[in-house]
């Protein structure tokens, strides 16, 4: 036998363990569809839409009880528009996974909020705002106060809000949105101090600037309301609340 062919069988049994373990890692279905789950998100980031629903529907046909797979086919249906399929898959990831995994409960609210059901996307938000496990529990809180805006409920939303402050005091979002939910319910002067708290936090907005504006105005304090306008002309003068402003203003001529 020659040096050569020698080579070649060592070369082979060196390789023949590294070999059959990558076969039966394969052969495995819960590590296949983990891959294949992992792959249906690439694709879909990819925009290859017909590669991602291939691998996620291969990757429920491996191991449907797991979580994450579940989550993997509930964004590449939400991508497809197929909210129905969407919705049942991030429900069954929910079911199988939520308790132990806050990141899939709030996956799921999030759907539930954007196309579905916002009570139950609330209901998510809250289940994932109180597990231990979650490291940002007032995200989930502010989430579950927008969604609860969204869907009418003010006095929820509010609530929430709250609580989300209650863990994060300086957190711009819901400062903002309970100014904004203060102003709409007449409480001016509440209002007044969370537009304050938020510039505070956080770097005006044209729409920081324009509910600041707004607020004094309704507290009849001109002076304030004038110095509001000015930063908002200044700063964002092609934002649609400067257009808002300088339409209110024309009237008032």
């Amino acid at each position: 036998m020659s040096r050569g062919v020698l080579a070649t069988l060592a070369f082979a049994l060196l390789l023949g363990p590294n070999l059959a373990a990558a076969q039966q890692q394969v052969a495995d279905p819960k590590k296949a569809a983990a891959v294949n789950a992992e792959l249906a998100i690439t694709y879909m980031k990819q925009n290859n839409l017909r590669a991602a629903r291939e691998k996620a529907d291969r990757a429920l046909k491996q191991d449907p009880r797991s979580a994450d797979v579940q989550m993997a086919a509930g964004f590449v249906y939400d991508r497809l528009g197929e909210d129905r399929k969407a919705a049942g898959h991030f429900e069954q990831a929910v079911k199988l996974g939520g308790k132990d995994n806050p990141d899939v409960l709030n996956n799921a609210a999030v759907f539930q909020c954007r196309k579905g059901d916002k009570k139950r996307g609330v209901e998510l938000f809250l289940q994932a705002a109180a597990s231990p496990l979650y490291r940002t529990p007032e995200v989930a809180y502010t989430n579950a106060g927008f969604c609860a805006r969204a869907d009418g409920r003010p006095a929820d939303a509010e609530r929430y809000f709250r609580q989300a402050l209650a863990l994060r005091p300086n957190l711009a979002d819901p400062l903002y949105q309970l100014a904004d939910l203060q102003f709409e319910a007449g409480n001016y002067l509440q209002a007044r101090a969370f537009v304050q708290r938020y510039h505070e936090a956080a770097a005006a907005t044209a729409a920081s600037l324009w509910l600041g504006y707004r607020i004094e105005r309704a507290l009849g304090d001109s002076a304030a309301a004038e110095s509001y306008a000015r930063r908002l002309r200044m700063e964002f003068p092609t934002s649609v609340e400067a257009g808002q402003l300088f339409n209110l203003e024309q009237k008032a001529k």
